[in-house]
């Protein structure tokens, strides 16, 4: 087979292509690109593709100073704004040559040693996607998928899926074969849909958790584009993540590990305690808009993923019944503590939130039950080791004894159900 010549003066193929989409960046841009320039993986193996989504803020002129005199090898792009992060994403990863791709939020900077260590890592363990470590600098930072550095990464079992913004390292080769771009529709939430994809269609996640790879920047001017759209693009990021599950992931244990992902951080956050004090119409509307993800994925393998209140308050939204969820959140909003049931019979234990034990509201005693480590206050509650439960340690005659009991018990409940409709 033929291969074409290479010019011995030919650029070299940069290993990584920083992708750094600016909107009224100013100043923060300033320390953003100084660490791009201070990256020991040196300026000779970096490219910059810099995109101004219309500034007027000087954002733009900024970029075109620095492109004149920096030794990293810089594109820049100016163009109209696009209303969200995904247009200058993805016009930077169009024009990417590197190995692999980084996208850099314009408020934010690298540690020095940020893409030396992703790109080391990446290339020694064969992975298409690197989380490094992130650092707040007056802002919040997911910390629990970063207690020790993982060469491959369950995405399934381990706590990556807590971390889709789009600032990692991406494996270009990957992002090309699965032609992955930014859905740019979204206003909000379309980097959890792209990075969950490379999560699931790639060669495996690194992470890279003993040095501060990159810093999150809160701006005093309150403009992140996290921030931006309302409930009602929230709830159609939301769904279409779950989406994105759906497609990539086989129904069974697996796929309700990852549906939690889109049902706790996203969808439960829509029915916090605030929502009381919004108007019925959009309480309603949010109910409506929530059926779309619960309709098809909420289901009791997801369910049992759950903390007691965390699936009391989904359980309702699943239902519709607006009436059940008010009273739950007002139990929350108040501060209650729920009482500790512990059945000596089964060994279940469960936390008595509103209308257990109430056969009117129709919530099944499962949405009660202790099965991931919970709290009642301040008291830490424990699912039963095992599943051990005293029924199962009776011998095999006390057993049948206590299930024709309980199926007597049943059937008497039934027809009292009939007599008082």
């Amino acid at each position: 087979m033929n291969h074409p010549l290479i010019p011995p003066n030919a650029p070299r193929v940069p290993d990584v292509s920083v992708v750094v989409g600016a909107f009224d960046a100013m100043p923060y841009l300033i320390r953003c690109l100084e660490s791009v320039e201070s990256q020991t993986l040196g300026p000779d193996r970096i490219e910059l593709l810099a995109v101004d989504d219309g500034s007027a803020d000087g954002t733009g002129e900024y970029l075109e100073e620095f492109a004149a005199r920096s030794k990293v090898r810089t594109t820049v792009v100016r163009q109209p704004n696009s209303g969200g992060p995904g247009g200058p994403r993805n016009r930077g990863l169009a024009l990417a040559r590197g190995r692999y791709v980084f996208f850099l939020d314009a408020d934010d900077f690298l540690g020095d040693e940020a893409l030396e260590r992703m790109v080391a890592m990446a290339d020694r363990a064969g992975t298409d996607v690197v989380l490094g470590r992130m650092a707040g600098r007056g802002r919040g930072v997911p910390r629990s998928m970063f207690t020790r550095t993982v060469e491959h990464a369950d995405v399934r079992t381990s706590r990556v899926v807590y971390a889709l913004s789009a600032q990692k390292l991406f494996r270009r080769e990957l992002l090309t074969r699965l032609g992955l771009t930014f859905d740019e529709t979204f206003t909000t939430g379309e980097d959890a849909l792209f990075t969950m994809e490379a999560y699931l269609a790639g060669n495996g996640v690194s992470v890279v958790a003993d040095y501060d790879c990159y810093y999150l920047v809160g701006r005093e001017d309150g403009k992140h584009a996290t921030r931006r759209g309302g409930y009602e693009s929230r709830f159609a990021a939301v769904t279409a993540l779950a989406g994105v599950i759906a497609r990539l992931e086989p129904p069974g244990p697996g796929r309700d590990l990852l549906m939690v992902r889109p049902f706790t951080v996203g969808l439960l956050q829509q029915f916090a305690p605030a929502l009381l004090g919004r108007p019925e119409a959009e309480q309603r509307e949010r109910l409506r808009l929530a059926a779309r993800l619960t309709g098809p994925y909420w289901n009791r393998g997801v369910a049992a993923h759950l903390k007691v209140a965390e699936r009391l308050v989904l359980e309702c939204v699943a239902r519709g019944r607006l009436d059940l969820l008010k009273g739950v959140l007002e139990y929350t909003a108040a501060g209650s503590v729920p009482r500790v049931v512990r059945r000596r019979l089964t060994g279940r234990v469960y936390l008595a939130l509103p209308y257990f034990g109430d056969r009117r509201a129709g919530l099944p005693a499962r949405t009660y039950r202790v099965t991931v480590p919970d709290r009642a206050g301040s008291s830490r509650v424990l699912p039963p080791e095992g599943g051990a439960s005293l029924l199962r340690e009776m011998p095999g005659r006390i057993r049948r004894r206590v299930r024709r009991i309980r199926a007597v018990r049943a059937l008497r409940d039934a027809g009292r159900r009939v007599r008082n409709r």
